[in-house]
């Protein structure tokens, strides 16, 4: 009998023990799902009565009864949890937990976590496989798919994708995963079975245009990719941005949705939904509706129509695929804040929209697939949390970066509703691109770190973060009607209080961890030997120094406050171009802070190995190019081999 008593503990420890580990153990019968699916931080359950929401910020999931319109549970999880994934017997649900690098496993029975699973550098997108054996998980810093044996509760394999691999859509039959390269507007096929990578499709730029105002750009930040009911096509939201045209609001950032062929994975550029074409309803004024920021988008299940979400201007674009595709209703203004997801309930009538700023969910009436019908918001939103984990003031300011509705605030940040903050800086980071602006070509920078280290601009030319008046007057059209140089109206000032408090959060932007470290964190070998050419020979602390490896903090006046008066932290080191143009200052410093193309601040470079392009013009393509272009007389003694060896130190910096 004891023998007996001790074998079934003996058992129950090992199943708890398997749970922790990531092991999921099927009691009932094997379920294969026969449709497509896509990843996402709302998922609708098949029956229509249960929604799982991923509350980006506040940590947690919820569980929301569709039929009572009811929380039915809220459920803790890792830091910054972004998507989701239901396996096919909907007993679990899988939860991508950004920076915690980790998908946390929950129990549907038991509303709890019960296993983690370890991924690579801040994972992003998941899905299961159809029979829900294997779990796929698109790591965002490590540029790797992770591919985890559920049963054994172990990763099987590792594939290298590219740079940001981030959303996820598998193919009915289980044979295809399509992985989105974030910025690089690249879509990798994988063969599930061989677990690796048979082709890459690159988007298509927008051909030039004579009208500017319609000629619109190189594709990148691709949000979502969603497979049609139909599992011929996928739908891609995400932006089109012109780099050959000085920066303006109506002429720089586009909407767009792609199309890629799934029976021969490849693009199909004549059906790309763009601005002023096939995203083209008109107001009472006969003016295009201006539309941005497209995040992701449910289809009716006959598939006759696509519903699209455009998270900065907070509306929904109506787009009638069985009459040419193009879009016949813009419902204005979704209630609720920043919506970034949507699924629509099995029988069409219902859409839910997931509002990722104000944590709440919107309910829209389709009016069904009668190519008539308009689709209908109903009244009020209903609120997915309990408490939010930002502060008030961190969580308006957050709102106002990712929005573009030009309503909501005292006053317009854009003109139109045509772009958000993070329009030009993609999740709040980079966009990989230099746009043209009056001084020169500029590469978008990083806001990692933006409020610690020291002057802001690439010249050093602003000291105080309300000086952005001047970025959101001359490239976002918005606040037109006030002057900078004088002190601004308290409830606008507030908004710029509200902005740098969310810059400033260290929650906000953490610096990404390095995967040219070893898995323990240490240096490697050669990241070493650089380390002592960064301190010694290369003196590269002369203006790389500090906790922030920059030396821009030390630009005050004599009261210690940071003013851009000092200039001598500003360094020539050789990496103008011929573009670079003089600039006599601007209006909030009442023109004390002129520039010159020989005046550069210094950039930290703590996660800088994640923010190519390199340099003030993103004219270096490595960080090995950009050390070689500084025209110092150390650089010059360098060696090949000793500036990799620099190159790899910095690139594990973090």
């Amino acid at each position: 009998m004891k023998k007996w008593l001790w074998l079934c503990m003996l058992f129950i420890l090992l199943l708890m023990g398997g749970c922790q580990s990531g092991k999921v153990f099927d009691a009932e019968p094997k379920v294969i799902r026969h449709e497509p699916v896509h990843s996402d931080n709302i998922v609708i359950n098949k029956k229509g009565d249960t929604l799982y929401v991923a509350n980006i910020d506040v940590h947690s999931v919820t569980i929301f009864n569709t039929k009572t319109k009811k929380k039915e549970a809220e459920i803790r999880v890792g830091k910054e949890p972004r998507q989701l994934a239901l396996s096919p017997d909907e007993q679990w649900l899988y939860v991508s937990c950004m920076y915690d690098d980790r998908v946390d496993i929950i129990s549907l029975k038991k509303k709890k976590v019960v296993g983690h699973l370890k991924t690579g550098i801040e994972p992003f997108g998941l899905l299961t496989s159809q029979d829900g054996q294997m779990l796929y998980v698109a790591n965002y810093r490590s540029g790797t798919l992770s591919v985890f044996d559920l049963a054994k509760g172990e990763k099987k394999t590792e594939i290298k994708i590219g740079d940001r691999p981030r959303a996820l859509a598998l193919t009915a039959d289980g044979k295809k995963l399509y992985v989105t390269q974030y910025l690089d507007a690249k879509i990798s096929v994988v063969d599930t079975k061989q677990n690796r990578v048979l082709k890459e499709i690159a988007l298509a730029p927008s051909p030039d245009k004579e009208d500017r105002k319609k000629s619109q750009g190189i594709p990148n930040t691709l949000e979502q990719i969603v497979i049609a009911p139909n599992g011929k096509k996928a739908y891609i939201p995400h932006l089109l941005t012109n780099i050959d045209t000085p920066i303006n609001f109506e002429e720089t950032v586009f909407p767009a949705i792609s199309v890629i062929d799934l029976q021969n994975d490849v693009e199909l550029t004549d059906e790309r939904k763009e601005l002023f074409e096939e995203i083209n309803v008109t107001d009472v004024h006969n003016q295009t509706i201006i539309v941005s920021n497209p995040y992701d988008l449910a289809f009716q299940p006959d598939g006759s129509k696509a519903y699209a979400v455009m998270s900065g201007s907070e509306d929904l674009v109506v787009f009638d695929l069985q009459r040419g595709g193009n879009a016949t209703q813009i419902l204005r203004r979704i209630e609720g804040n920043n919506p970034r997801g949507i699924v629509i309930s099995p029988d069409g009538k219902t859409l839910y929209v997931h509002n990722a700023m104000s944590h709440d969910l919107a309910i829209i009436k389709t009016g069904g697939n009668s190519p008539y019908a308009k689709a209908k918001a109903v009244k009020g939103t209903i609120r997915l949390i309990a408490k939010d984990s930002l502060s008030p003031l961190v969580r308006e300011g957050k709102t106002i970066f990712y929005s573009a509705n030009s309503d909501e605030f005292a006053i317009n940040i854009t003109g139109n509703n045509w772009m958000s903050c993070a329009s030009c800086h993609s999740d709040g980071d980079i966009n990989k691109l230099t746009l043209l602006t009056p001084k020169g070509s500029r590469n978008v920078p990083s806001n990692i770190l933006a409020t610690k280290t020291g002057l802001f601009m690439w010249d050093g030319s602003r000291d105080d973060f309300t000086d952005y008046i001047h970025t959101v007057q001359s490239e976002m059209g918005g606040m037109m009607s006030l002057d900078a140089g004088k002190p601004l109206p308290p409830d606008v000032q507030h908004m710029y209080d509200a902005l740098l408090a969310y810059l400033d959060d260290p929650r906000s932007f953490p610096v990404p961890k390095s995967p040219y470290r070893h898995s323990d964190g240490s240096l490697t070998a050669k990241a070493e030997e650089g380390e002592k050419l960064f301190n010694g020979k290369g003196n590269c602390l002369s203006c790389h120094s500090g906790e922030y490896f920059t030396d821009s903090p030390k630009a005050v006046d004599a009261n210690g406050r940071l003013t851009t008066a000092n200039t001598d932290y500003l360094h020539d080191i050789g990496t103008a171009n011929p573009g670079d143009k003089p600039s006599a200052g601007d209006a909030r410093a009442h023109f004390t802070n002129p520039r010159t193309p020989k005046q550069w601040d210094t950039p930290t470079l703590r996660g800088v190995w994640a923010t190519a392009p390199y340099l003030h013009d993103g004219s270096a393509k490595t960080i090995e190019e950009a050390i070689e272009r500084h025209q110092t007389k150390e650089v010059k003694t360098l060696t090949p081999g000793e500036i990799a060896a620099i190159a790899e130190y910095v690139r594990s910096l973090q």
